[in-house]
């Protein structure tokens, strides 16, 4: 009965270390994902006023109109964008957003750019 104990006790210990462990990785993908976005996505698709005096950034106007409300035009209120989903844009583009090559941003840049997207899409919708 006490080894049966000594086992749970030391399995419970390994799936908190792993969760942690988890967590941490996240975080640390995360805040990797947030510096890309910063440097290769924001100058477009981030909040605020563009440098043509409009009320938006080109890209996050782009999506304003093209959606017209049923989506979230700011990336980082988007709930719907996996890593396949923003890889297929950032390696072709669309209409006005030219493709990305891989030496641009890597396909491990852009998988920590959708959980920096995933991360504060949350944040968004928890603070509404």
């Amino acid at each position: 009965m006490l080894a049966k104990m000594y086992c749970q006790a030391a399995c419970a210990a390994l799936v908190l270390a792993w969760s942690q462990a988890s967590v941490a990785q996240d975080s640390a993908a995360v805040e990797r994902g947030r510096a890309k976005f910063e440097h290769s996505c924001a100058p477009c698709h981030a909040a605020g006023i563009g440098d043509d005096g409009r009320a938006m950034l080109p890209g996050t106007d782009a999506l304003r109109i093209k959606y017209r409300g049923a989506l979230p035009a700011l990336l980082e209120e988007r709930t719907d964008l996996t890593f396949d989903a923003i890889k297929l844009f950032v390696r072709r583009g669309t209409w006005s957003m030219p493709p990305f090559r891989p030496t641009e941003v890597t396909d491990a840049e852009i998988r920590d750019i959708a959980a920096y997207l995933e991360r504060a899409a949350r944040t968004a919708s928890s603070a509404r």
